[in-house]
């Protein structure tokens, strides 16, 4: 039997859980006080993902563009995910929602402009 704790990041609560792992199962989750918690727990220890902001260069500008996926991508990914889009240099106009880079690491996630640049 393995135990382990995490603090729940989906809300301003921050729950202090304890999970119990038998033969690499989750048996119990404890110290959630929504349903969120338990969600959260049993997928951190399962497959955690996460969203991912960045930077991206634009052409013949000195600020850069916010960009960010568009859904979650696996934890393990994001430093290969990075190093991809730092490969990307943008050319205005860019709108929001904008794609700015398609399919990330073969993961159906894009890399999406959260900002607008004339």
């Amino acid at each position: 039997m393995e135990e382990r704790e995490l603090i729940c990041i989906n809300c301003p609560m921050g729950c202090r859980m304890k999970a119990t792992l038998e033969g690499g199962t989750i048996t119990s989750v404890t110290g959630f006080t929504c349903k969120r918690g338990e969600t959260y727990a049993r997928e951190e220890l399962t497959r955690p993902v996460r969203m991912v902001t960045a930077l991206v260069r634009v052409k013949g500008r000195a600020q850069p563009l916010p960009v960010k996926t568009d859904r979650p991508i696996d934890k393990d990914l994001i430093f290969d995910a990075l190093a991809a889009l730092g490969h990307v240099t943008v050319q205005p106009p860019i709108r929001i929602g904008e794609v700015v880079l398609a399919n990330v690491c073969g993961t159906c996630a894009n890399f999406v402009a959260t900002a607008n640049v004339r």
